[in-house]
């Protein structure tokens, strides 16, 4: 059998020998695997440093065996079939070629020495390893339009509709399975009973479709599970009526939820590993006339080490941000929306501060995402344990920096601001639609404008905007009206070049790929504070943070439709609101 040699240098070494990345990219990525288990490449990813494939194709160089370009390969049909299928989804492994007594197999982790000799052993032959992207190996599983996925779901629905037709019912026993609240990938979904099978291939999918939330709503004759993709909500499949039941009682077992409590709200946490990654699934169940509705936030636990420079900051609002984040005390605010991006920045900032000299706590509701060196603290209202008592408790834990998860009441508006005021840099979010509106929302909480003054030094306010499909993105010429509702001269159309995506396999045929911040920066000034401990009106305070430099949401979102980042339909959709 053949193995892979003994790395011959390290991975950043070779990165840096091919020009890939700078010594000050890598000493960066070696200071954020000391406080994580993740392999350097993909924490250069992450970073935003190298591309994926690139690191792949290193650590090829680095395992001594060739990297494998899955794309052009063409399968024989019988070599494909000398590994059963529950093999190949186990080890993410798939058959190339044979030659005499030797197999190459393509492999998303060819140093997995249990996975080759469990190979050779089924296979009879001498394997030679070669190393294949996971995303390329998935699509050559699965097919790119994710056809295999649904047939999974069909099988497993059609196995479920025996079991009832055997007279199973709602008596379907599900924790056939145990318990089991990883999706593992060494687990052949034919295995599982058919109920599991239906929820990880839901899961499954959704994660694929880089979903953000997975929506389980049942209606009169069936249930419609829907899939919000970059901020947008699209129905992906139906499934009958029957499946309702057992597959809410099946999600509330995973979450830890009360499967005979169906009158009330619940809420659940369920963590998985899919390909490698971690989730963890935020579960929230509301019962409605039809029955209850079931709702999954998908949280990436690697999304958050993506870096203020991958956020969508234009270079001097991230220049003004990092001048204040460094400042030993003060509050930083960031406004907007539910789901307009304020919990990524916050963490982002917070990754960017991190380091073993500064004592970083936070409360939050709930605690989203888990960073190494952080003190996390989760809200626990029936135990007493509010955002106000847990910042009164925080400042005898000797902090320097504090992280309040949001502003809602008088009380913790007021315990932030006193932390602030004593020597801590405070962090925290408000719901409103621009980053003046912040001084007048909380002047509307009861908080004194002089105090506010003194504590706030930068609001940031931000939506999230589509990004163009860079695969099918196209030159077009948006409509005039559309122009003059963002502020654009028409008559200098013809000297800028929109674009917009056509729709493609890659991006659903939406136009559509990933998202981008759109930002407005308030950093506070003497004239501004006078405004406001004058309770200045708020058209006077928007009118001083525009002279002194202020960019609106409406001025970057067009920024970047100018730049052919986004559409000016994407930045009127997220930015614009009545009178605006």
């Amino acid at each position: 059998m053949a193995t892979p040699q003994g790395p011959k240098k390290p991975l950043g070494q070779i990165l840096l020998d091919k020009g890939l990345i700078t010594q000050d990219q890598l000493d960066e990525a070696l200071r954020v695997q000391k406080n994580t288990t993740e392999q350097l490449g993909r924490i250069l990813v992450d970073l935003g440093y190298i591309a994926e494939r690139d690191a792949l194709k290193a650590h090829a160089e680095q395992l001594g065996m060739p990297f494998l370009e899955l794309d052009r390969v063409s399968m024989d049909e019988d070599v494909a079939k000398a590994i059963p299928q529950s093999v190949v989804q186990r080890y993410n492994a798939v058959p190339i070629r044979r030659s005499g007594n030797r197999l190459t197999v393509a492999m998303a982790d060819p140093t997995n020495v249990f996975a080759l000799d469990d190979i050779r052993l089924i296979t009879g032959y001498e394997i030679d390893p070669m190393l294949a992207a996971p995303d390329d190996i998935n699509a050559l599983l699965r097919g790119v339009d994710g056809g295999a996925t649904q047939e999974e779901l069909q099988t497993a629905l059609q196995a479920l509709d025996g079991g009832f037709e055997q007279g199973l019912g709602d008596d379907l026993d599900l924790t056939t399975a145990g318990v089991d609240e990883d999706i593992r990938a060494d687990q052949a979904l034919e295995d599982e009973a058919p109920i599991i099978r239906v929820v990880n291939v839901i899961i499954q999918q959704a994660i694929k479709d880089r979903a953000s939330d997975i929506h389980v709503e049942p209606d009169r004759r069936g249930v419609r599970i829907r899939y919000r993709v970059d901020g947008v909500l699209h129905e992906v499949m139906r499934v009958p009526k029957y499946v309702h039941a057992p597959l809410v009682s099946r999600i509330k077992i995973m979450g830890d939820m009360n499967i005979a409590e169906r009158r009330l709200p619940q809420d659940g946490r369920i963590h998985i590993r899919h390909e490698g990654k971690d989730y963890d699934l935020r579960v929230s169940s509301l019962p409605t006339v039809f029955g209850e509705k079931v709702v999954m936030r998908i949280l990436d636990q690697s999304s958050v080490l993506i870096g203020l420079n991958k956020l969508g900051l234009f270079p001097e609002i991230q220049a003004q941000l990092e001048s204040i984040i460094v400042q030993p005390n003060g509050m930083i605010l960031s406004t907007g929306p539910t789901g307009s991006g304020k919990t990524t920045t916050q963490y982002s900032v917070l990754n960017k501060i991190n380091s073993v000299e500064v004592n970083i706590t936070t409360i939050e509701d709930p605690v989203e995402y888990q960073l190494p060196g952080l003190n996390q603290v989760h809200v626990n209202r029936k135990a007493g344990l509010t955002f106000a008592n847990a910042m009164r408790y925080f400042v005898r834990q000797d902090p320097d920096i504090i992280m309040v998860g949001e502003i809602r009441d008088l009380e913790t508006a007021e315990t932030a601001i006193q932390a602030s005021l004593t020597g801590h840099l405070v962090l925290s979010t408000l719901h409103t639609n621009d980053a003046p509106s912040a001084v007048t929302r909380m002047v509307d909480m009861g908080v004194e404008p002089f105090l506010i003054s003194a504590s706030v030094i930068g609001v940031l306010a931000q939506r999230l905007g589509r990004r163009i499909c860079a695969n099918c993105k196209e030159p077009y010429k948006p409509p005039a009206e559309a122009l003059q509702r963002v502020g654009f001269d028409v008559e200098n159309m013809d000297d800028v070049v929109f674009y917009r995506g056509r729709g493609c396999d890659q991006c659903l045929h939406t136009g559509y790929k990933g998202r981008n911040g759109i930002f407005e920066f308030m950093l506070m000034t003497e004239e501004l504070q006078d405004l406001i401990v004058k309770r200045a009106p708020l058209s006077e305070v928007r009118n001083a943070a525009l002279a002194s430099g202020m960019k609106t949401l409406k001025s970057d979102g067009f920024q970047k439709v100018v730049e052919g980042l986004t559409t000016v339909e994407e930045v009127m959709r997220v930015v614009f609101t009545a009178g605006g």
